[in-house]
This record gives structure tokens, sequence and C-alpha cells, in this order.
């Protein structure tokens, strides 16, 4: 069994609460460190719980509490917002306690440590995803748990800050004038998440870009990129036949044929 150490008894010999708590940890009485454990845990000042569930789990180890000080310990952690911490203990109660009744609770809360890791959209999303996986696990082994509600709420939440980075990533592109690298983005994001609600909007957006990037081509390939755009824009009237932006779709549509038609009709002038 391994123990996430604390440090923060330096802390607390510094603090107002100097005196009361290193008198608890000097007592040779390990009955009355966790009656004072307990007191802390209640009155929510899990620093200085944490610290004595810690001194005392090497005594109460072999005996039926070592369970609820472990439980209380990793919400200690949790508590104080160390969740990676609160993570791995959950993780540890649940091996070293697999048949205990707290164990739907705590996969749950193990899991939920990932989403509170979760950062805003524009960062690294490994425990965002970490959550859904984790999440997902949930459910599939508690399938008759109250909590499962809640942890497809945090799936849902989750897939939106993924796709929110996307985005934020495909639109980067297509401001700084990348088209073509935002027409792949754009598309990567729709088949990523095609039930999205913005997906029309997404697939105005791959429109957009590569009508722009058809624009900017020589000569020699627009004809074959103003295609590509009148391709997208047929499969955008057949997906999103009432969509808002299906006039735009349409617009797109007649200006790359007249632009074939134009480039057409200069290449028969030049070849006469």
């Amino acid at each position: 069994m391994r123990f996430i150490p604390v440090i923060i008894v330096a802390f607390l010999l510094g603090s107002c609460g100097k005196k009361s708590i290193t008198k608890v940890l000097k007592s040779p009485d390990p009955e009355y460190k966790l009656r004072m454990a307990e007191k802390y845990y209640v009155q929510k000042k899990y620093n200085k719980a944490q610290v004595l569930y810690e001194d005392v789990m090497p005594y109460y180890k072999p005996r039926a509490e070592f369970q609820d000080i472990y439980y209380k310990y990793a919400y200690c952690a949790y508590y104080q917002h160390d969740y990676p911490n609160a993570e791995n203990l959950f993780k540890t109660y649940m091996e070293i306690f697999p048949n205990s009744p707290k164990g739907e609770e705590v996969d749950y809360m193990r899991a939920y440590t990932f989403y509170k890791q979760s950062p805003k959209p524009e960062l690294d999303q490994t425990n965002t995803i970490k959550a859904m996986g984790m999440m997902q696990v949930f459910i599939n082994t508690h399938p008759g748990s109250e909590r499962i509600k809640d942890a497809n709420g945090i799936i849902d939440i989750c897939r939106n800050k993924l796709e929110t980075k996307d985005y934020k990533g495909a639109k980067l592109y297509y401001d700084i004038g990348q088209f073509r690298a935002a027409g792949v983005a754009f598309t990567s994001l729709l088949n990523s998440f095609p039930d999205s609600e913005r997906a029309d909007e997404y697939k105005l957006m791959i429109i957009r870009s590569y009508f722009r990037f058809a624009e900017m081509s020589i000569e020699d390939k627009k004809i074959q990129r103003f295609e590509q755009v009148i391709d997208e824009c047929h499969e955008f009237v057949d997906r999103y036949p009432d969509s808002k932006y299906r006039k735009e779709a349409e617009d797109f549509l007649n200006l790359s044929q007249t632009n074939i038609k134009k480039i057409k009709d200069e290449q028969a002038k030049t070849s006469a």
C-alpha cells in the first residue's frame, strides 16, 4: 500500500492552530488522534484531519476502522483541491477494499477528479479525455447507478469542450488566411462531431475555406478547386436542407459555377 506524503505540517506549525495540532501529533494515544481527526474532518479543517489520518494509519491498518479512515483521507485531498493526489487515493482505496459498499461512490469520484482537472478549451485536454473514458467505464460498471445521469452529463460537457477546442483551432487557420488547412480542420471537426448542433455551420466553414483557397490558387488549379467547392455545396444541401445557412451555401455554389465558366471562357479565347 502506498500513501501520498503530505507536507503541510510545517505550515500548520506556523499557523494560529500550531499549539493544538502539535499537541495532538505528540500524543502517544492513536485513539485520541483519530477522535481529533474526525473532529477536524467534521469542521472541514481538512488539512489538519489529513495529517492526523496519515499519522494513525499504521496503527489502524489491521483494524476495521482503517477503511473509513482511508476513505476520509482520500476526501481530505479532494476537498483541498489536490485532485491528482485524490485520484490516486480513490484508486488505491478500491484496490485495498474492492468489495466496499462505497465502491460505486469512490469509482465515480475517481472519474470526477479527472473532470476537475480538465482545463479551459485552449489548453491540453488529456484530463478531459480521461474524464470521459473513466465516466464511461463507471457507466458500464455500474449500470443501475443513480449517478449515471450525472456521468452522462459530464461526458457531454467534456465532449463540448473538445469540440470547442477543435473549432477554435480550425477558426484560427481561417482567420490567418490558411484556408486549405482551415478546410481540412473543419472537415475533421465535422467528422468528429457529426451530431453537433453546429454541424451545418461547420459544413459552411468548409465551403468558405475551400472557396477562398480556390480563389487564391494558381490558374491551372482553380477549376479543380472550385469543383471541390461545388461538391461541398451539393453535400450541404443534401445533409442540411432546412439550415439557416442554406442560401449562403447556394450562393457559393453559384459563384463557383460562375468562376469555372469564366475560366473556361478565357481558356477558350486564349486557345482560339
